[in-house]
């Protein structure tokens, strides 16, 4: 019986059989290509070519080891063209030099000095209007909850500005849903839309880009980190931050909101998960593990039943 469960369960086998042939154990990037199965069977379920989309999209936004995951993808893509099969294979670049993309969640002083940055944002020859944008596009990422891209590629006609409802559609998983903002946010979007109605009324995207289209990643990245380097001028060796840290800190934020009422985070837990928009549960229990340590310690976390949920993590990873 196969260990793999999605459309690519075949070809995996099959790569790790060539790969003992040779010589080479077994373990050896086992574990990425688990959870490369696990994220395929969830999001594209018929899919058994190797394409772009899905390459980029499970290297993403994950907190693991991007640097294994990109040698692994790279390796499986060669493999495949190598039999014979259409497969993108990932370019050397991605896998030049191990980096490391853990969390870093802003503190609550540092949140604020963060927006207060954020909200002193200049426009740019490039983005006339960035002024406008900024305060808005990254208040949304943050107190949504939305990826980066859900936040940027967020078109007009998917906000609802009476009820505060946005579709956030063709996501990562191809599972669209509906997150609700807080009234804050829900009037401070209507404020920021009657400006909008001048500078972008022919955009279809709510937060747009003066060439005609979206925001870039790379764009909205640069502005964020701008803003936190104008909030910490004293700090000479700043934590790298990225766009989706905000996210993290949504996360780790209604975790503590939770433990600080008492709640029980299993209940609660499934909810968060289907906010986020994660495809399993234990995405959304890694969280509990870049809580602060005296949150933790609280017995309002049931660690037990914690492990039961999130993979063991095989030997050639620790």
């Amino acid at each position: 019986m196969s260990n793999y469960v999605s459309g690519f369960a075949p070809q995996i086998e099959a790569f790790f059989d060539l790969r003992v042939a040779l010589g080479h154990s077994p373990k050896t990037h086992a574990g990425s290509l688990k959870l490369f199965d696990q994220y395929c069977a969830a999001a594209y379920p018929l899919e058994s070519q190797l394409t772009e989309e899905i390459v980029l999209g499970w290297l993403e936004d994950r907190c693991t080891d991007v640097y294994e995951k990109a040698t692994t993808m790279r390796l499986f893509g060669q493999y495949q063209c190598a039999v014979g099969q259409a497969a993108f294979v990932l370019p050397e670049k991605y896998v030049t030099q191990k980096q490391d993309f853990s969390p870093y969640i802003f503190s609550n002083e540092e949140l604020s000095r963060l927006f207060a940055a954020i909200d002193r944002t200049q426009p740019s020859k490039a983005e006339p209007f960035m002024d406008e944008i900024a305060p808005v596009l990254y208040r949304m990422i943050y107190t949504c909850g939305l990826r980066p891209r859900e936040g940027r590629e967020l078109k007009t006609a998917n906000i609802n500005l009476k009820t505060g409802e946005i579709l956030i559609a063709h996501t990562k998983r191809k599972k669209d849903r509906i997150v609700v903002m807080s009234d804050d946010m829900r009037k401070l979007a209507v404020k920021y839309n009657e400006k909008r109605g001048i500078f972008g009324k022919s955009n279809e995207y709510f937060f747009p880009s003066w060439n005609g289209g979206d925001m870039t990643q790379k764009q909205v990245d640069y502005y964020l980190k701008s803003a936190w380097k104008k909030a910490n001028p004293d700090c000479r060796q700043l934590p790298r931050i990225r766009t989706y840290d905000l996210r993290h800190r949504f996360a780790s934020a209604s975790l503590m909101r939770w433990i600080d009422k008492g709640e029980l985070l299993q209940a609660k837990l499934p909810y968060l998960r289907t906010y986020m928009g994660h495809g399993s549960l234990s995405e959304t229990v890694q969280y509990i593990h870049i809580l602060p340590e005296n949150l933790v310690k609280t017995s309002g976390i049931d660690w037990g039943a914690f492990d039961e949920i999130i993979p063991e993590v095989p030997e050639w990873e620790k």
